[in-house]
């Protein structure tokens, strides 16, 4: 007769818990973690090792650590808490929802020795809640309206081929993310993704940065440098603000982009370029066409595809996604519990008009979080020019968008005003590149005082 072997009560009960898909921890009464299972290390990302014998918010950073914990509750009332919803911050930096069970942990006698808690990684209930809601996703972008979904529908296509796109879009509506996305998309997603602001810079500089240049080109020109051309072969190169640059850069571009070869400032033999490109403007190129502003030979070879980008004020619908996204990305950057938004100050923000579209929806729940490190955001919360209450914080930012609704002049002469002239704030509020608010006051010969445009500068 064999006879079977008897396994510890401990053994069976270590065995059940390294065998579940929950997460399971305990700790003593001083908060430090004494046992953490198989799934819990999974699901944080942390090992085990790691895990023991650390503070559980240490290894957890979940919003409920920062104020209505159910652990703690449940070790000072002496009763359990099932399934309430919280979310911690994993090894890698990812914010994963949980639903979460706590209990006493007690001896034989009764005596309470700690807390036990079991946690239940809902990534998967929470995409197909976004589902249901009726939202989709392409790379970083995130929607439910009905203007993105058809540009989401087509993008795999366009990016499988190797044609030119042409991105418009107002300012702030994410260009260089749908550019991205194109890029992640594409045969080519692992090579170099680079993105440069052509109206940032001058031509000189501008042809340096993409072509590069050999040592002796011009002066302190020491050693040969790669342009981005050279740097992204194989890749994707993204041409930003591809409206505001010169007929003569315009020329040389074309040739690139005809020839598939580029020429390194100060060098003899031309560089084959296999990249793709991508451009991108918050102007209107063809009517910057037919006024002589822009190559119409240009135009048509970086036209092959077009993608317009909708305003938000034009996708409202994807405002409460967004602030959640915003939310959620701001509460892993600045270690904060901010759990969502109160409905008068989710009103407020569905009214807004937005002319510095979802950038400026992200500036202003980055505000928000300057002034709220947990709960709910409120209408308080919000900068001033949203409540009506006060002097701004910082003005909203006019645009390019609102620039060609208004006089050039008069805008930025104003934006100057209020930075006390200095240059760099004015451009930073006016979204503009310093350089490119240098040639705007050459252009429409705007005379400034003579005063100090650098002393002032205000932090941001």
């Amino acid at each position: 007769m064999v006879r079977k072997k008897k396994i510890p009560t401990a053994g069976v009960t270590e065995i059940i818990l390294e065998s579940i898909s929950d997460g399971v921890f305990t700790v003593n009464h001083e908060w430090r973690i004494t046992s953490f299972n198989r799934a819990a290390e999974e699901i944080t990302g942390i090992p085990r090792s790691e895990a023991i014998g650390r503070y559980c918010w240490e290894v957890f950073r979940s919003n409920m650590c920062e104020g209505d914990c159910a652990l703690r509750r449940t070790m000072k009332e002496g009763r359990s808490f099932v399934s309430s919803s919280t979310y911690i911050i994993s090894s890698d930096k990812k914010r994963i929802p949980i639903s979460v069970s706590t209990a006493s942990l007690r001896n034989e006698v009764g005596d309470i020795l700690g807390g036990v808690e079991t946690f239940r990684d809902n990534t998967v209930v929470e995409e197909l809640r976004r589902e249901l809601n009726g939202s989709f996703q392409q790379g970083d972008m995130v929607s439910r309206s009905r203007l993105m979904e058809k540009i989401f529908a087509v993008l795999p296509q366009i990016a499988e081929s190797d044609s030119t796109v042409l991105i418009e879009g107002d300012t702030g509506t994410g260009k260089e993310i749908m550019a991205k996305a194109l890029h992640d998309l594409s045969m080519r997603r692992d090579k170099p993704f680079v993105a440069i602001n052509c109206g940032a810079l001058p031509d000189t500089l501008l042809e340096s940065e993409l072509f590069g240049y050999k040592a002796g080109a011009f002066t302190n020109a020491a050693v040969d440098k790669p342009g981005y051309f050279a740097i992204a072969d194989g890749g994707t190169i993204l041409l930003d603000e591809l409206g505001e640059t010169s007929p003569a850069f315009q020329v040389k571009l074309l040739r690139v982009i005809e020839e598939h070869e580029f020429q390194p400032l100060g060098g003899v033999q031309k560089q084959r370029s296999n990249v793709r490109i991508l451009a991108a403007t918050n102007r209107d190129l063809q009517a910057l066409v037919e006024q002589g502003g822009f190559r119409r030979d240009l135009f048509y070879r970086i036209n092959i595809v077009r993608l317009l980008l909708p305003a938000l004020r034009e996708r409202k619908e994807d405002i409460p996604l967004l602030i959640e996204r915003f939310i959620d990305k701001m509460n892993r950057l600045r270690g904060k519990a901010v759990t969502g938004i109160e409905p008068e100050a989710l009103d407020r923000l569905m009214n807004h008009e937005y002319p510095g579209n979802i950038r400026e929806l992200e500036n202003v729940i980055e505000h928000a979080f300057i002034l709220c490190s947990q709960g709910k955001i409120g209408i308080h919360h919000l900068p001033a020019y949203l409540t009506g209450s006060g002097v701004p914080v910082s003005a909203p930012s006019p645009t390019f968008h609102a620039l060609r609704q208004a006089s050039e002049a008069e805008v930025i002469r104003e934006a100057l005003q209020r930075n006390g002239y200095n240059r760099q704030a004015a451009a930073r509020e006016l979204g503009l590149h310093k350089s490119t608010l240098f040639r705007k006051l050459k252009k429409l010969n705007l005379n400034l005082p003579e005063v100090d445009g650098r002393s002032t500068l205000p932090k941001p």
